[in-house]
């Protein structure tokens, strides 16, 4: 019997008819084989070994490595129990820690632990480049680079999900440890083939936040691993992190925008009555879509449900209120968080601060981004796109102005502004338009325990 790799899966050749099979096999009658995800080679592995056949075991081609991480700083203590942690439940799993925590530093210590070629998965170009350094930081040896116009495979190498989805039925046998940054992307409907293709017994994912709104991160421990270590922000505040506090406003509309508003609101609920639908969930979010699109009233319908919400999320008070916090803070780097690109250059203009969405070209991001680090600029405006893959130690306040639902995004907008310095207090505003859809988003995403000290105070 032979164990080999072809094109993202596992083959298994000249087997008898009474050779064991694991689990995971299927019979491929296009090529006369038992065929398995290469997700599955770990666990095939040790029902091979355990019942006793002799067997060829071709499928792997990554190469054990002598690492030896380059002198850093001494890891925390949460970082040391993290990585026991991980290694107590076989180098696979999960780690979840803060924003600003230092992720990146266990992921280091895991891969010089395991000692295996390596492929370091990261959700954008900044995040693979900031990967890229860090490896050729810590360890003296080639860094590949696999996205961005490079493609180059070393025994470590960084990619993008992008990138490995495209290239790992093709690489998926080269590396022993797979490291999944901002792992909460991992479970989409494309992502999750990446991991499926590759073989590697062992795996980390890292990420401030797990949960995702389609329920898909439940996905996770099949394609990573067990939940092995948390820790979340309340937990590290103070000692670890900066000490914080969250202040949530809330505004109210204009009279023409508030007559606007409800005007909008009753069209697109009339529609939803009329087609018995309800925007609770993900599927019914789809049915409403699907119907937007073949009647004219439906296409209202959408249009009126885009006003109401574009209003709830960037009315004219909410303006007034950004004045008055960048008033209280004139020395302190901001980060103002906007629902849309137009309220984003609308804020740029009205308050002559830079602006970042995703059509700022990417040179210009940087140097903006490098700028705000140095102190030229205090205030930077965006809408998404600083979420998560950017390094700007010395923000601390941020305005959040408008955001989606997800407790995820919140948590890291809270996390741009918590790394800690000597007698730091970061400060998260949280602007709400009052008695409209958006009161109801802030309620779902200020659920999160980093939250639960400031829920109770606005309680009493």
């Amino acid at each position: 019997m032979r164990l080999t790799f072809e094109d993202g899966t596992l083959l298994l050749r000249d087997c008898a008819d009474n050779d064991p099979v694991p689990p995971p096999f299927v019979w491929d009658a296009r090529v006369d084989h038992w065929r398995a995800l290469a997700l599955h080679y770990r666990e095939s592995l040790e029902f091979l070994r355990a019942s006793g056949i002799t067997f060829e075991n071709t499928a792997p081609r990554y190469r054990r490595l002598d690492l030896q991480l380059r002198a850093g700083p001494a890891l925390h203590p949460y970082q040391t129990e993290a990585l026991a942690a991980w290694k107590a439940a076989g180098c696979r799993g999960l780690v979840v820690l803060p924003t600003g925590s230092g992720k990146s530093r266990v992921g280091l210590e895991a891969i010089a632990s395991v000692g295996r070629s390596t492929l370091v998965v990261a959700p954008t170009i900044d995040l693979m480049n900031q990967w890229y350094d860090l490896l050729c930081e810590f360890f003296a040896t080639e860094v590949g680079l696999l996205g961005g116009g490079y493609h180059q495979v070393e025994e470590l190498t960084v990619t993008t999900y992008d990138s490995a989805y495209l290239h790992l039925d093709r690489y998926g046998n080269r590396f022993g440890l797979l490291l999944f940054d901002e792992v909460h992307h991992l479970p989409g409907e494309v992502f999750s083939h990446a991991a499926q293709m590759a073989l590697a017994p062992y795996r980390l994912g890292l990420t401030a936040t797990l949960e995702r709104a389609d329920g898909r991160h439940a996905l996770l421990p099949g394609l990573v691993g067990p939940l092995a270590y948390e820790q979340g922000i309340r937990q590290l505040s103070g000692a670890y992190l900066a000490d914080y506090r969250v202040e949530h406003r809330q505004v109210d509309m204009v009279a023409e925008e508030r007559a606007q508003y409800e005007t909008a609101k009753a069209e697109y609920q009339a529609f939803l009555v009329e087609k018995n639908l309800k925007l609770g969930s993900a599927q019914g979010w789809r049915h409403f879509v699907q119907l937007s699109s073949r009647s004219p009233a439906g296409r209202r319908a959408m249009l009126a449900y885009r006003q109401h919400r574009r209003l709830a999320l960037g009315t004219v008070a909410k303006l007034r209120v950004l004045e008055e916090i960048l008033q209280a803070h004139p020395r302190e780097r901001t980060l103002v968080f906007a629902g849309d690109n137009d309220t984003v250059y609308e804020i740029s203009r009205r308050f002559l601060v830079p602006a970042i969405t995703h059509l700022t070209p990417t040179k210009e991001r940087r140097d903006l981004l490098l700028a705000f680090n140095r102190g030229e600029y205090l205030v930077l405006v965006t809408s998404k796109v600083l979420n998560e893959g950017v390094n700007i130690p010395d923000a601390s306040v941020a305005v959040v102005l408008a955001g989606s639902a997800t407790i995820r995004e919140h948590v890291q907008r809270l996390g741009r502004i918590l790394r800690r310095r000597p007698g730091k207090e970061a400060v998260l505003y949280e602007v709400v338009s009052r008695d409209t859809v958006e009161d109801q988003i802030s309620r779902r995403r200020r659920r999160h325990p980093a939250y639960a000290e400031e829920s109770a105070d606005a309680a009493r």
